[in-house]
């Protein structure tokens, strides 16, 4: 059981790897759209092809590491529907305020990421009895990185948007990676 594990984190942390190139990647790309008043679609299509080309590649090459994640999220699949509630709203709150408030986007992101991750560590341990390393790094960190984009952006970036909410992509990339790493040099 312990090798099967071992294998599952192993999946995740090329997953987290695969989605910090990929927030990279987009992001970058987004600046660029950004600084050149590109057309809005093309952020649709950045996103949809810098997550889709290495997740595609991977995971069609892969089906294996396809099934393990699949494994392990459905571990919250027999909890309650209100711990469900609570998990749902750790992610897509923050994400859903951003419409109220869009001056925040960079820290809200960094927040839902952070607040997701965690929660879903804490639940997966509490309810599943699955101990998830890696994600309670890229929560940690996630949250963590917030006062540092806060005074970052009121210093540095204080009149500039698109810049303050590359960075905190990139953090989020940051965390990704870290928690990614961790899982895959992971012992057990």
């Amino acid at each position: 059981m312990d090798d099967q594990l071992l294998h599952i984190r192993r999946a995740f942390g090329i997953l987290f790897v695969l989605v910090s190139a990929a927030v990279s990647v987009a992001s970058t790309l987004s600046l660029i759209i950004s600084l050149e008043n590109y057309p809005v679609f093309w952020y649709a299509i950045v996103w949809t092809t810098s997550f889709g080309i290495p997740f595609g590649a991977y995971f069609a090459k892969s089906r294996a590491k396809l099934m393990m994640i699949r494994q392990r999220m459905k571990n919250s699949v027999s909890w309650s529907t209100p711990v469900k509630a609570v998990n749902g709203l750790c992610w897509a709150l923050p994400f859903a305020l951003i419409g109220i408030f869009p001056s925040l986007i960079q820290y809200l992101i960094l927040f839902g990421i952070g607040l997701g991750n965690l929660s879903t560590y804490i639940l997966m341990r509490k309810f599943s009895g699955v101990t998830n390393n890696e994600q309670l790094m890229v929560g940690a960190v996630s949250l963590a990185f917030i006062p540092a984009a806060v005074q970052i952006d009121q210093t540095i970036f204080l009149h500039n948007q698109p810049f303050a909410v590359f960075l905190s992509r990139i953090l989020i990339a940051i965390s990704y990676a870290l928690g990614g790493i961790f899982a895959l040099l992971s012992r057990k």
